[in-house]
């Protein structure tokens, strides 16, 4: 269990509009894939928080997050495509802070991480 402490409004905000109705992981996948490929006002500015071995990013390293990964891509967990090194490549949302972004944006990608450091699972 995570350490972070419960956000009521935010706990209601994921409960209606982004797993209603979602009552396996696949749902809850698509439920969170939906949410964020319509919350995200794409492209925006993103900082790397933390190093995976997923991606190619380092800790600090500024991104232009374009757009949600491929769906099949966001079964586990959410990615976001980004252009690095010349080339596109998907890396995990929950690396990133979004950086000066619209209030919707934020709102969103704050969610998914709330999501992820409370420990939730598809």
């Amino acid at each position: 269990m995570s350490w972070l402490k419960e956000n009521k409004a935010r706990e209601r905000r994921i409960e209606m509009e982004v797993v209603v109705d979602a009552y396996n992981e696949s749902e809850r996948a698509l439920g969170w894939y939906y949410y964020l490929e319509e919350r995200l006002k794409f492209p925006f500015k993103a900082r790397c928080t933390s190093k995976r071995a997923v991606s190619p990013l380092y800790t600090g390293e500024e991104v232009t997050v374009l757009g949600m990964a491929p769906e099949e891509e966001c079964e586990s967990e959410m990615f976001v495509g980004i252009r690095w090194d010349g080339r596109s490549v998907a890396v995990p949302l929950a690396q990133l802070e979004s950086v000066a972004v619209g209030p919707l944006t934020k709102e969103g990608a704050d969610d998914w991480h709330y999501w992820v450091n409370r420990g939730y699972k598809f």
